[in-house]
């Protein structure tokens, strides 16, 4: 089941509006002030969750009247962001792909949480990205291929999660490597270019930050 969440950062609603009419998805989810979106879109979401601090109340009343949104209300005061909640239950109600529109912003406590996040897809097996008009980030810990012609954006970056990155290789790329160790703290990896059909990286151990970007 592929699954968008449009959570409470900053969302670009042209690009957000323009993502969901290019893309088939089989649920949609709004977290808290993320919910603002569909409501000027004139859109309404299968599910809404969140803690609802942020959201203003003429458009959380305006979803409550209609019966065919769902609304899963979060108590305030707990571990998890609501946008940890939202990832945690499309996976529990069968995700196998999740899209996250609104994880970046200006607040870069939570885009750098948002990116934690990243992690649980890991975990359970589930592909999930970041996007936004200017980026779209992963985090793999075995193979990813990009086409050239599908990427987002001119620039891919890639940045180690882990303290070593073991056996790193890119090949397809402007800038390839060959079984190489990437350590934390360096800029290695930045603004790379596929200049092949596709870009291919792996690695042997180690997980790393996939980031296609565009000015």
């Amino acid at each position: 089941m592929r699954t968008i969440i449009v959570s409470g950062g900053s969302v670009c609603e042209a690009f957000a509006l323009e993502w969901l009419h290019s893309h088939a998805y089989d649920c949609t989810i709004a977290v808290d002030k993320g919910m603002e979106f569909f409501y000027h879109q004139n859109l309404v979401p299968d599910y809404m969750m969140g803690d609802y601090d942020s959201a203003p109340t003429e458009v959380l009343e305006h979803f409550s009247h209609q019966g065919q949104v769902k609304i899963i209300t979060l108590n305030p005061i707990k571990d998890d962001t609501d946008t940890e909640f939202a990832i945690r239950q499309a996976i529990a109600m069968g995700a196998s792909e999740i899209t996250v529109l609104g994880a970046t912003g200006t607040r870069l406590d939570h885009v750098l949480g948002n990116i934690e996040l990243l992690g649980i897809g890991l975990q359970e097996e589930v592909s999930i990205e970041l996007l936004d008009p200017h980026n779209r980030i992963r985090m793999i810990d075995k193979e990813c291929v990009i086409a050239r012609e599908g990427q987002f954006g001119q620039y891919v970056s890639i940045l180690p999660v882990t303290g070593e990155v073991k056996g790193l290789t890119l090949e397809g790329f402007r800038y390839p490597l060959k079984d190489y160790t990437l350590e934390k703290f360096t800029s290695l990896g930045i603004s790379n270019e596929i200049e092949e059909d596709f870009g291919r990286i792996t690695m042997q151990e180690g997980i790393v930050l996939v980031i296609e970007s565009r000015d």
